[in-house]
């Protein structure tokens, strides 16, 4: 990929897989394997392991962390302090013989402190409520809150929150 990035002197970054454009700010951590994209931004405080695989145009927020086993496609937001699992029974240096796999899609949102529990997928444009408890699959243009998170409207791929019926605020319809 092409070095034309930028890396802050006070991060830890051991990949050599970042796209152009790509910010990483100070105090990350970045292993060897990771992947990211191009246009990323890659706030403080962030952790990356190596079987990451971050899209292009994605952010991510402080106090993040990345665990073997995430996908993150294009135009995903990862809010502040978002938690990603990748093992469902943990136990102190016992490790699986595979982590599970999680993967955010196109366009997804996940709202601050929201925890994704290991092997979900969140769909394409959903959007995850902040200090959310994700623990089993959002569909595309979904929007999920509360712990656990349920199902409490849709989302258009513009951003604008429907009701369970299709309305947004002013009771127009659309359709996702």
């Amino acid at each position: 990929m092409s070095e034309n990035y930028k890396i802050h002197s006070l991060a830890d970054v051991q990949s050599t897989h970042i796209g152009a454009g790509t910010m990483i700010w100070q105090f990350c951590v970045v292993l060897s394997e990771a992947v990211i994209g191009k246009n990323c931004n890659v706030n403080c405080n962030v952790f990356i392991e190596n079987d990451v695989v971050i899209g292009d145009n994605v952010t991510i927020k402080p106090g993040v962390q990345i665990w073997d086993g995430v996908t993150i496609e294009d135009n995903v937001f990862v809010g502040p302090n978002v938690t990603f699992t990748n093992d469902l029974i943990p136990r102190s240096k016992q490790y699986p013989e595979i982590f599970s796999r999680t993967f955010l899609r196109k366009g997804a949102s996940i709202g601050a402190n929201a925890t994704i529990i290991a092997g979900n997928t969140i769909g394409a444009y959903a959007f995850i409520g902040a200090g959310s408890v994700v623990t089993k699959d959002v569909p595309d243009n979904f929007v999920f809150f509360g712990n656990p998170a349920v199902h409490r409207g849709y989302i258009t791929n513009d951003g604008i929150l429907l009701d369970m019926d299709y309305k947004d605020k002013s009771g127009q319809v659309h359709n996702i």
